[in-house]
């Protein structure tokens, strides 16, 4: 019999329906292994694997227990039992979670019941009724009401024909109403012509899981040696608890596209393992660098957990005084020119000192290990043998044999002064010359080394033509003069500088 497009559109329809109509539900099981990757930039990407029935044709599939915080555009999906039979059509991120409001929302316009106490019977009974509104919880009902079945506050319901605005009672419902969750989840609409068990492997970015680096260094005497230690602070808020775990670290500049995912940080608690071997094996990753634990481990949502990363013993450590007489102000005049031959400028002094210690990061001073940056926190001991905190700063990513340099605080017993003695225009609108005087007063019980730093901001065309001191040209914008000040004494440094334009 030959078709014409009526009855073709009729077999289209009628064909196509069954499959429509057999769609089934079904629910992933639980994870049956999982892998962390986590980034120093508030990401990390999750593998794991689970084992699920699929029916043949299309169904849904739901996959309970996603972090709230997934990425849904960044999810990768395969079966490994079988790759090319299954294929995800749509995919929808659900996190419609319960609580009251949403709760009492679904059942406007339905009848609930309401639990309430009759004082002279001490006994409970049932009321039935119509909620009209939500309201919020906390209101306070009438005076015969039991306080422990409160009014909730702007909530209105007709009962027994009558509207009631603050109903006394304890609200029952029914059951959860359709659409809202108890966690977030996702939902797929999966094709398949390989029925029955899948393993199958998932794999997606999320935020909220994050990792940052810590340390803590012990000076000892005579602050020529210091003890180091490196550990791994795990912060867990994406909702989700993750059960024996593996888990890498990634330390790095990586590249993002900063749109979309929010920084959900926060600290909650604490725990704490201290480790007498490696805990971490460090490869390279392109140009990252890959921490992977030596085991695996759980992290719990809205957990912050402790692991040991590094350490090291007797670090050949140096402590270093340095006066910046100008300090950062220089920055916001150099090269300005309307300031060159202003002589008012540059006579700003500060008389802080600065303490720093610096180590270099090698296998000589015990370390030669790439260190992610970090907040590093430093100790020393007093007389009577306690630890005492006595400063911390923030150190970048640094490779191996490189020197660190750490900016503990001020000298107590250093004092700086810095002034303009002289200003001279030389070939006006071309050239100015300035002496500057800086004196360091040292009142400690011994000798000290100061670097003492200078920054030609007038101009970037400059000379020293006089100093009593000598110095060194560590850049274009420095300048250093070290000096030995005896014990309480002062040290006078007096150099003129030549700017031409």
């Amino acid at each position: 019999m030959k078709s014409t497009p009526w009855t073709l559109i009729i077999l289209v329809f009628v064909t196509g329906f069954p499959v429509l109509a057999q769609r089934k539900s079904g629910v992933a099981g639980d994870r049956t292994s999982v892998d962390l990757t986590i980034y120093n930039q508030n990401l990390s990407l999750i593998r794991e694997e689970r084992s699920v029935n699929i029916p043949n044709g299309l169904s849904h599939i739901v996959i309970p227990d996603i972090p709230a915080t997934i990425d849904g555009t960044s999810l990768h999906f395969v079966s490994q039992t079988d790759p090319l039979s299954v294929g995800v059509l749509e995919q929808n991120y659900q996190y419609d979670l319960v609580n009251q409001g949403k709760l009492l929302e679904k059942y406007v316009g339905k009848n609930v019941e309401f639990v309430r106490y009759n004082e002279e019977t001490k006994k409970e009974y049932t009321v039935t009724g119509k909620l009209l509104a939500a309201g919020q919880s906390g209101g306070k009902g009438p005076v015969f009401a039991n306080p422990n079945y409160p009014a909730i506050s702007g909530m209105i319901a007709e009962i027994n024909g009558k509207i009631e605005v603050d109903p006394v009672g304890r609200l029952v419902l029914p059951n959860l109403p359709e659409g809202l969750i108890l966690k977030p989840q996702l939902e797929w609409l999966v094709s398949n012509s390989h029925p029955g068990d899948h393993k199958v492997e998932l794999s997606y970015l999320a935020g909220a899981l994050s990792w940052s680096a810590d340390y803590v260094a012990v000076l000892d005497k005579s602050d020529a040696n210091l003890d180091l230690t490196g550990w791994v602070t795990l912060t867990n808020n994406s909702g989700t608890n993750f059960r024996d775990a593996g888990l890498k670290l990634v330390a790095g500049d990586i590249n993002r596209v900063r749109e979309g995912m929010e920084d959900y940080r926060v600290m909650n608690g604490m725990a704490m393992a201290k480790a007498e071997a490696p805990q971490f094996k460090q490869t390279e990753l392109f140009e990252y660098k890959l921490y992977t634990l030596q085991r695996r481990t759980d992290l719990n949502s809205s957990e912050t957990k402790q692991l040991e990363l590094v350490s090291g013993r007797n670090v050949s450590s140096k402590k270093v005084f340095i006066y910046d007489g100008l300090s950062d102000q220089w920055r916001g005049w150099y090269n300005n020119y309307s300031y060159r031959n202003q002589e008012s400028f540059g006579q700003q002094s500060n008389s802080k000192v600065g303490v720093f210690i610096t180590f270099k990061n090698d296998e000589k001073s015990g370390l030669g290990i790439p260190l992610p940056k970090g907040k590093v926190r430093v100790y020393k001991r007093d007389v009577d043998g306690k630890e005492q905190f006595i400063g911390e700063d923030q150190i970048d990513h640094t490779p191996k044999d490189e020197e660190l340099k750490l900016y503990l605080g001020n000298a107590f017993d250093l004092v700086g002064e810095r002034a303009q003695s002289d200003f001279k225009s030389l070939i006006s609108g071309h050239s100015i010359e300035e002496t500057i005087q800086i004196k360091v007063r040292n009142h400690k019980s011994e000798s000290v080394t100061v670097q003492v730093y200078e920054h030609p901001w007038r101009w970037n065309q400059w000379e020293i033509t006089k100093s009593n001191v000598e110095w060194t040209k560590v850049d274009q914008r420095t300048i250093k003069f070290p000096v030995t000040i005896g014990k309480d004494s002062e040290k006078v440094i007096t150099y003129t500088i030549r700017y031409s334009w």
